[in-house]
């Protein structure tokens, strides 16, 4: 038998991640499971060539005030009451998002990643890789992966 004890939805905010939230919610109403809801916010210092020397101090802050600003939109999810009923772990970490994602998930003994995906192909997938298939890859845990259209399996 399947035991979902924990289920971590990963989060950026956007209109991408929102059915990924809907899945995660319904998997762990089904399986009475915890639901962990995470949000890592990029490390500034590893976008900015010679951030080391330049504004390390201002690069911190940005870092802080992403991760407080994250922690604050959180708050407000999943919404509806759900979190009146189950148990919701909200967290942040800084850093490289599926490395982060999966040290988590290992941190955390997760049972099932839930994942949105951006559906970028191409050149944008080429050029800016694919959090979501680098989760796959490495994950300690099953990844469900949602796409934001096609066909829903969430009863109405």
């Amino acid at each position: 038998m399947i035991s979902l004890n924990r289920i971590l939805v990963t989060t950026d905010f956007s209109e991408f991640s929102r059915p990924a939230l809907t899945y995660a919610c319904a998997l762990a109403a089904r399986f009475d499971s915890e639901l962990h809801l995470l949000h890592v916010c990029p490390d500034a210092a590893m976008m900015v060539p010679e951030a080391g020397g330049l504004g390390a101090v201002d690069l911190s802050s940005q870092a802080q005030e992403c991760e407080a600003s994250a922690i604050a939109e959180l708050q407000k999810l999943p919404g509806g009451g759900w979190e009146n009923n189950h148990k919701v772990v909200r967290a942040t970490r800084v850093g490289p998002s599926f490395f982060e994602i999966i040290q988590y998930a290992k941190e955390l003994d997760i049972d099932m990643i839930v994942i949105g995906t951006h559906g970028r192909s191409g050149l944008m997938h080429l050029l800016m890789g694919s959090v979501a298939e680098n989760v796959v890859r490495k994950a300690p845990c099953p990844v469900l992966t949602v796409k934001p259209e096609g066909h829903q399996f969430v009863m109405p």
